[in-house]
């Protein structure tokens, strides 16, 4: 069995690289249906990664149906089924948008220079989705040279889509909430981020354009190789403001929304072609329709 060094691309080896050069190996037929795999000990000393790392791998490949009784007390086995499987490209579920985006954000962070896009309607979701990864640099865990983070959120200026009242025309208390929750989201991103600069000698960029329309969807791009697209569902809610009466109003839970995720590095040509095509999407309107944001401005 061929050891495999520690650092890709320079950075220290996460499950997610385990899992990759495992699913490698049953693809090329190193590790067939039947087979016993080695022992969590023995990949971990071959990965040079932790033994959670080594669980955590085990577990993507057994919800991906290449391998079966994963368990603390024996051997994984590759599974029956693992040509199947592979053949089908089976793809990582998707999961509500505060349960996904923070493990791949802290994930992306492993890599020297961190690129994230994001095109949302608040932030929220994006600031909390930080804060892991901010914590292990903070405790040292992970350490970056670069971060560069943009960001698109829609204009001030535009009547917005959602949230607005269900009966007809506008309110600006809506409006108002939302841009206060827009910056102040904006703003605390910009700060935690920026602080890594100060505090770690990190190269950080942190830049926020305006949207002339309000997205339906919200897309975050990871290095490049990741895409984390989702569906702003729009519910139908009340909303008390002040002592007036509740308003009735159409909005979304943005933190909720499921986030379909799409690998360009083990997605196949499917996903490889979705997150290729996003992120020219994204650059597109980042360089032509967008502009400059305060998000100062009331």
């Amino acid at each position: 069995m061929s050891t495999v060094g520690a650092a890709v691309n320079g950075r220290k080896r996460s499950h997610r690289d385990v899992a990759d050069a495992l699913r490698a190996r049953i693809r090329a037929g190193q590790l067939r249906p039947g087979d016993r795999m080695p022992t969590q000990a023995q990949l971990a000393q071959e990965y040079e990664v932790e033994r959670g790392a080594v669980r955590q791998a085990l577990r993507i490949l057994a919800e991906e149906r290449l391998l079966t009784n994963v368990t603390k007390g024996s051997p994984a086995t590759v599974a029956g089924d693992a040509p199947a499987a592979l053949a089908t490209n089976a793809a990582a579920p998707p999961q509500p948008t505060m349960v996904a985006l923070g493990s791949r954000i802290t994930e992306a962070f492993q890599a020297d220079h961190v690129e994230i896009d994001a095109l949302c309607l608040t932030a929220v979701s994006l600031t909390l989705g930080f804060g892991e990864a901010l914590r292990m640099v903070h405790e040292g865990r992970i350490r970056p040279s670069r971060v560069t983070v943009r960001v698109l959120l829609p204009s001030r200026d535009i009547d917005l889509a959602f949230p607005t009242p269900v009966a007809d025309g506008s309110d600006a208390r809506l409006h108002h909430r939302w841009l206060s929750q827009r910056n102040a989201q904006g703003q605390v991103l910009r700060h935690n981020l920026v602080n890594l600069r100060r505090t770690h000698g990190i190269d950080v960029k942190v830049t926020f354009r305006a949207l002339p329309f309000t997205p339906p969807v919200k897309l975050y791009l990871l290095n490049g190789s990741e895409a984390l697209f989702a569906y702003y569902m729009i519910t139908k809610q009340k909303e008390q403001f002040d002592d007036h009466e509740p308003l009735e109003m159409y909005d979304t839970v943005g933190t909720r929304s499921m986030l379909f995720p799409f690998d360009q590095r083990t997605g196949g040509q499917r996903d490889g072609t979705f997150v290729e095509q996003s992120q020219l999407w994204f650059d597109a309107i980042w360089n032509t329709i967008s502009q400059d944001l305060n998000l100062a401005a009331r």
